[in-house]
C-alpha cells in the first residue's frame, strides 16, 4: 500500500497559547459593542451578499438531474465527535467507511459506489481539495474540518461539473464559508476508548458594524488507536474574516492542520485475526522493541480568497484564488538494507565487504498547489445559466533522505531528488431551462486540460514522464416537479488521467486514460409523515484501471486497463415520522460491479517472472452488492433524545478474481447515543453525549489488501486486514455561550 504524505510551514502550537488565544477571540466576541451595537438588538440587513456563489456553482440544484444527498450543519455536528470525515459521512447512501487505527481517527478513507478515493472529486469551498498527483485525498490533513463546515454535498455518479481531480464515481462538497451573524463562544470536548480527546474551541463576533465577521476555531485530537501504537496527535486552526455588503462579500481563510501518527497501514496478516487482532509490523525491522517513530508526519496550510459579487438582480460573479502549502515525511526504520538500492557501494571495512545495513528512511513530500476559479452565474425564474472553470498548478518536491544508519551512509544523507510538475486548467458551462408544466432541462459541457510531468521515481530516477490530456465532459438530463412527486433522468461522460504510480512503467506502455459513461434516474415523493426516493444507475466504464498483480518493465507493481467493466444498482432511501417524538429513516443499496475480462499476474518464486490466468465477468475488487444504513430517533421528553445507528456492509473482494479466499465478510454494526440539552441563564446551551460505538462487538474488517505468489509448486495467499475496534465509546460536553 501506498501512502502519499505532505506537510506544511506551520510549525504547530502548542494547546495553552492555543487556549489563550482563543479565549481572546471569544472574549472579543463577546463584548464587541466597543465599536458595535449589540447585534442581538439589531434588524439585520436581509440584502446583504450572503450567498456562497463559489459553492452553488458547482453544486446540484434541487432541480438538477442528479443523484445527490445533502448534509446541514445540524446533522454535521450531531454525528461530529472527533470521528474523521469518512465516518461522519458513513450513514449516507452506499458510503462505506474504513480506519487504519481501528476507530475512525487518523488514517481513514471512505469508497462510495465502490469507487476509491482517488475516484472521488472533493472540493473544500469550490477549491480543489484531491492530492493532484495520487489524486486520492487525505482527510487526516484537515482534522476536525467537520466542527468548521455547514453543508456537504454528496454527488453520487459522475454529477456536475467541478474544479479539480475527475469525478469518477463521486463527487464531495465541503463549504465553510457561513455568514454567522450572532456573535458566539463553543466549547466542545470529548473524551472515549483508547484515550482519545477532542476538545474544540469555536468563536465568532457575529456581524460587526452591519459588515464584517470572524470566525475561529481551534482544535486538538488524540488517540492511542485500537491497533498496537497506532496513536494520532492531530492539531487544526482555521480562521475566516469577511467583509458583507449589499453587492460585494470579500473572504479570507486560513486553514491548517498538522498530524502525526504512528503507521498503521500494514495490516493484520490473517492468521493473527483470531489472537493478535491488534497486531502492527510498522516499526519491527529495529531489533528489540519495535521503532517508536515510525511516523507520518505532516502539515498543510490553506489560504483561499474569495471575492463575490452582485452584478444585478440576475446576476452574479465569484474569483477565489488559493495556495495550499504541503510538507512533510514518513519515517521507517528499515533492517538489512542493500547499499546499491539506494545508489552506493558496498561498504569496505578493513579486510571485510559489507553489503548491508540497517538504516532509518524519511520520505519527503514538499509542495505547493495554487490557483484560481471562478465563476458568473445568471438567474432568471425560468432560466439559469452558470460559467465557471479553473486553473491550478502543483509544484512538488519529491525526495528521500537517510537520517541514520548502523554504518557506511552518514547522517541526513539525501539520495533521492525526483520532482513533478502538473497544471490542471478547466472551463464549463452550465444550462438550466424550465420547460412549463413541472419539467425542466439541464445541460452541462466541460473542457478539462491536464499537463504532467514527473522526473523520476524513486528506484527509477531515468524515467522522466511529460504527458498532456485533454477530456470533453458533457452531461444532460430532465427532471420533473409536480407537488409531491419529483423525477429526473441524466446521462454524463466523464474521464480522467492515471495517478503518478500508473505511471511508473517504459513510457512505450503508458496507460491510457479512463473513461465512464453514467447513467442515473430517480423518483422521490414527500408526505408530511414519510418521504421516500428510489434511483438507478448505470455506471460503464472504458479502460477502467485496475490492479491486476502485474509487472511492469522497470519491475513494478502497477494497474492495468481493464477495457470493460461496470456498475450497476439501485439506492433506496426512507424517512418516516409517524410521531413527533419518533422519526426512523434509512437506506439501502444494491448494485453489481463486474469486470468482463480480467487477467490476474502472479508472481513465480520457483521458476521466475509471473503466472497468468484469465477470468472474464467477474466482480470488481472493494464493491459490495449491499450496503445499508438506518437511524431511529426517540424524543422520550424534552430535550432529551435516544439515537440508534446501524451500518450493514455485504461480502467485498479484495482483488477482482471473486476469490472466496480472498474476501472481507459482510458484517452489521450498531452504534446507540443519547443526548441532553440544557439551557442555562449564563449560556445559551449545554449539551450532554454519551455513544457507545459496535455496541454488539463485532469484530469486523471493512478494508485489506491481498499478495499472491508461487512457492515450491503451490500457490501462497496472504491476506491482510484493517480491523476496528469492538464496543467502545465517546463521551461529550458543548457549551455555547
Amino acid at each position: 500500500m501506498i501512502y502519499l504524505l505532505r506537510f506544511g510551514i506551520c510549525s504547530g502550537y502548542k494547546m495553552p497559547y492555543m487556549m489563550r488565544t482563543i479565549f481572546l477571540i471569544g472574549f472579543f466576541a463577546i463584548s464587541t459593542n466597543s465599536f458595535a451595537q449589540d447585534t442581538s438588538r439589531r434588524k439585520f440587513n436581509d440584502t446583504l451578499m450572503l450567498q456562497n456563489i463559489e459553492v452553488t456553482s458547482i453544486r446540484a440544484g434541487d432541480k438538477a438531474p442528479f443523484t445527490k444527498t445533502n448534509l446541514n450543519k445540524k446533522q454535521i455536528q450531531e454525528q461530529n465527535l472527533g470521528y474523521d470525515l469518512p465516518f461522519i459521512l458513513n450513514q449516507t447512501p452506499s458510503v462505506v467507511a474504513n480506519s487504519d487505527a481501528g476507530t475512525g481517527i487518523g488514517y481513514t478513507n471512505l469508497r462510495i459506489r465502490g469507487t476509491d478515493a482517488t475516484r472521488i472529486n472533493v472540493t473544500l469551498n469550490g477549491i480543489p481539495y484531491n492530492d493532484a498527483e495520487s489524486q486520492g485525498t487525505f482527510f487526516v490533513d484537515m482534522p476536525d474540518i467537520a466542527s468548521s463546515l455547514n453543508s456537504i454535498q454528496i454527488q453520487r455518479g459522475a454529477g456536475t461539473s467541478s474544479n479539480g481531480a475527475g469525478a469518477f464515481g463521486a463527487t464531495i462538497n465541503l463549504s465553510t464559508n457561513e455568514v454567522i451573524k450572532e456573535k458566539y463562544l463553543i466549547l466542545d470536548n470529548n473524551y472515549g476508548s483508547f484515550n482519545t480527546w477532542k476538545n474544540t474551541i469555536k468563536a465568532g463576533t457575529g456581524l460587526i458594524a452591519d459588515h464584517f465577521t470572524i470566525d475561529t476555531r481551534f482544535s486538538n485530537v488524540t488517540s492511542d488507536g485500537y491497533i498496537d501504537r497506532a496513536f494520532s496527535n492531530l492539531k487544526s486552526y482555521y480562521g475566516s474574516f469577511a467583509y458583507i455588503a449589499k453587492k460585494t462579500a470579500l473572504r479570507f481563510n486560513v486553514i491548517s492542520g498538522k498530524e502525526k501518527t504512528y503507521q498503521a497501514w500494514n495490516g493484520v496478516p490473517e492468521y493473527l485475526l483470531n489472537t493478535d487482532r491488534t497486531f502492527n509490523s510498522a516499526g519491527t525491522d529495529k531489533p528489540g522493541e519495535p521503532y517508536d517513530n515510525e511516523t507520518d508526519n505532516y502539515v498543510q496550510n490553506h489560504f483561499q480568497l474569495f471575492l463575490n459579487q452582485k452584478i444585478n438582480h440576475n446576476l452574479f460573479f465569484n474569483v477565489a484564488t488559493f495556495l495550499t502549502r504541503g510538507k512533510g515525511y514518513y519515517e521507517n526504520y528499515k533492517g538489512s538494507q542493500k547499499f546499491k538500492k539506494y545508489g552506493l557501494k558496498d561498504y569496505i571495512f578493513g579486510a571485510d565487504t559489507l553489503k548491508t545495513t540497517d538504516l532509518v528512511l524519511q520520505q519527503w513530500l514538499d509542495n505547493y498547489f495554487y490557483g484560481s476559479v471562478f465563476s458568473v452565474q445568471y438567474q432568471k425564474p425560468e432560466t439559469q445559466l452558470t460559467i465557471g472553470g479553473g486553473y491550478t498548478k502543483y509544484d512538488g518536491g519529491h525526495y528521500n533522505i537517510i537520517k541514520w544508519a548502523s554504518y557506511g551512509i552518514p547522517d541526513n544523507y539525501k539520495y533521492y531528488n525526483a520532482p513533478a510538475y502538473k497544471t490542471d486548467a478547466n472551463v464549463y458551462a452550465k444550462w438550466m431551462q424550465s420547460l412549463g408544466k413541472g419539467f425542466t432541462a439541464f445541460l452541462d459541457v466541460q473542457q478539462r486540460m491536464v499537463d504532467y510531468e514527473i522526473n523520476g521515481f524513486k528506484g527509477h530516477p531515468e524515467i522522466y514522464i511529460h504527458k498532456k490530456f485533454s477530456f470533453l465532459n458533457p452531461k444532460i438530463g430532465f427532471s420533473f416537479f409536480k407537488h409531491e412527486i419529483n423525477g429526473y433522468a441524466s446521462f454524463s461522460m466523464a474521464a480522467k488521467e492515471p495517478n503518478r504510480d500508473d505511471f511508473e512503467a517504459d513510457p512505450e506502455h503508458l496507460p491510457r486514460p479512463e473513461k465512464l459513461y453514467d447513467w442515473e434516474a430517480g423518483v422521490s415523493l414527500k408526505k408530511k409523515k414519510y418521504n421516500l426516493a428510489l434511483n438507478f444507475y448505470f455506471m460503464n466504464y472504458k479502460d477502467q484501471l485496475v490492479n491486476t498483480g502485474r509487472i511492469n518493465d522497470v519491475g513494478a507493481y502497477t494497474r492495468t486497463n481493464a477495457p470493460k467493466s461496470y456498475r450497476s444498482g439501485m439506492e433506496l432511501e426512507a424517512v418516516y415520522k409517524p410521531l413527533a417524538w419518533l422519526t426512523a429513516q434509512g437506506n439501502i443499496a444494491f448494485s453489481k460491479n463486474k469486470i468482463k475480462d480480467f487477467t490476474e499476474y502472479i508472481d513465480d518464486y520457483d521458476n521466475g517472472g509471473q503466472r497468468s490466468k484469465q477470468f472474464h465477468n467477474t466482480d470488481i475488487a472493494f464493491s459490495p452488492s449491499t450496503v445499508a444504513s438506518v437511524s431511529v430517533s426517540l424524543l422520550p421528553f424534552k430535550s432529551f433524545e435516544i439515537l440508534l445507528d446501524g451500518k450493514f456492509v455485504g461480502d467485498q473482494f479484495l482483488d477482482n478474481t471473486s476469490n472466496k479466499d480472498r474476501m472481507l465478510d459482510r458484517y452489521y454494526v450498531q452504534n446507540a447515543r443519547i443526548s441532553y440539552l440544557l439551557k442555562k441563564s449564563f449560556l445559551k446551551e449545554m449539551k450532554l453525549l454519551f455513544q457507545v460505538n459496535n455496541v454488539f462487538d463485532k469484530m469486523y474488517e471493512p478494508n485489506g489488501y491481498t499478495f499472491n505468489y508461487y512457492s515450491e509448486g503451490k500457490l501462497v495467499v496472504e491476506n491482510y486486514y484493517f480491523p476496528m475496534a469492538g464496543v467502545n465509546f465517546m463521551s461529550g460536553i458543548i457549551l455555547t455561550f
